[in-house]
């Protein structure tokens, strides 16, 4: 499909050597997007993951590391964008981390690094990758979470730092749409990644059993969401937060 087709743009995707990341960079390189992997460190999967891209799809791919929870090290990372391709079309904030515990037993380093990692490294994002879209026009998509609309017990830091992302979406698709550049976020319920399987067996099944579809979600249906954000097919959508979440409630 002729909407669908992203030869000639370049995508940068955080967190993506695996999980969501990773299914959203494999389905825009399918539809031809150059993709930039990232990871925390300069390491083997980083540059495996990127490896894997350019021989599955035919792309050009590379791996950029970079703590996107450092605001220095995530300018950089847009800088090495466009010394490689001189423009940047497609950004993903995906990386995340989840640290679930009750109130009381919260631990000052969680909350740091929660919040560091999926709210201000979202924002650092959209700050660099913003100056560089600006010129040319440009899709942002946000990976927020079902949990940062609706909130969850045992889960205060992580809605907090994923309401943010929300938050910030609306606010950057107001101020950037003038410059063409369309901000989204995608809110993910419960989907079969890594961060997923440490959850005890009761509460899996809770979760399991709260979804109106009745299946755990897969990444490719996050990836498929992320690839029409990323499409001319949504060229007049920005400030929108899609759920994907098969019809589950918290």
């Amino acid at each position: 499909m002729a909407g669908l087709d992203l030869t000639g743009k370049v995508a940068l995707i955080t967190g993506s050597t695996r999980g969501i990341g990773f299914a959203i960079a494999e389905k825009l390189a399918e539809h031809g997007a150059t993709i930039v992997l990232n990871g925390r460190s300069d390491s083997e999967a980083l540059h495996k993951a990127a490896a894997s891209i350019k021989e599955r799809y035919g792309v050009q791919a590379m791996g950029v590391a970079a703590d996107v929870a450092n605001s220095t090290e995530v300018s950089a990372m847009v800088r090495s964008v466009f010394s490689s391709h001189k423009r940047l079309d497609i950004l993903i904030n995906n990386a995340g981390v989840l640290r679930d515990n009750l109130i009381g037993m919260i631990s000052e380093e969680d909350i740091q690094q929660t919040i560091s990692i999926n709210l201000l490294g979202v924002l650092y994002c959209i700050r660099a990758a913003s100056r560089l879209m600006a010129r040319k026009g440009g899709s942002i998509i946000n990976i927020s979470s079902i949990i940062g609309a609706r909130g969850n017990s045992g889960q205060l830091v992580y809605s907090a730092s994923k309401g943010g992302v929300i938050s910030a979406t609306l606010s950057a698709a107001k101020e950037l749409a003038a410059s063409n550049v369309r901000v989204n976020a995608i809110a993910p319920g419960y989907i079969n990644t890594d961060m997923i399987r440490s959850i005890p067996s009761n509460i899996h099944q809770e979760r399991l059993a709260s979804i109106a579809m009745r299946r755990i979600g897969e990444p490719e249906d996050i990836a498929n969401t992320a690839l029409f954000l990323a499409s001319d097919l949504s060229s007049y959508v920005t400030g929108q937060i899609i759920g994907v979440d098969g019809g589950m409630l918290v």
